[in-house]
């Protein structure tokens, strides 16, 4: 298994940890006299499960099981995977730290981090379909077979 799958994996798994302790939290506030912020917390659950734990546990698996590229170079670019590592996680604390400060306070000087962590995942487009349309031939090799016409439906 490679190196950057395990780090998916295991950040996947913390980030699963986290989700479930903000849950807990966030339902307890109910039944005990928690402070103001924890209701606040609902959003940062959400992308602390969806994107932290389910897309990083997929990414790691993805770029484990994904058909070689060639022998030389396996996976593709390493460089690519841990970009997407990277900005995926940063786009996520700047989140998670982000969006409980903006929703309590709404204070503009705190929406770069709200901003910031959106922009970071449209960063990772490229990065993530990279890999994929390589392995199957590449974005032109689909493209051709969508726009190409049988000879005998010729328009004449």
């Amino acid at each position: 298994m490679p190196r950057l799958t395990r780090w998916f994996i295991k950040a996947g798994l913390l980030y699963f940890v986290l989700a479930l302790m903000t849950g807990v939290l966030y339902q307890a506030r109910r039944e005990i006299d928690l402070p103001s912020w924890v209701s606040m917390l609902n959003p940062v659950y959400i992308h602390l499960l969806a994107v932290g734990w389910i897309t990083q546990l997929i990414i790691g698996v993805a770029y484990w099981m994904f058909p070689k590229f060639t022998k030389a170079q396996p996976r593709g670019s390493e460089a690519l995977g841990w970009a997407t590592f990277i900005l995926l996680n940063v786009g996520l604390i700047l989140r998670v730290i982000g969006e409980p400060r903006v929703t309590m306070r709404s204070e503009p000087s705190l929406g770069w981090m709200l901003a910031v962590s959106a922009v970071l995942p449209v960063l990772l487009i490229p990065a993530m379909n990279a890999p994929i349309g390589a392995a199957n031939g590449g974005p032109t090799r689909q493209l051709r077979y969508v726009v190409e016409i049988p000879p005998e439906a010729s328009l004449r």
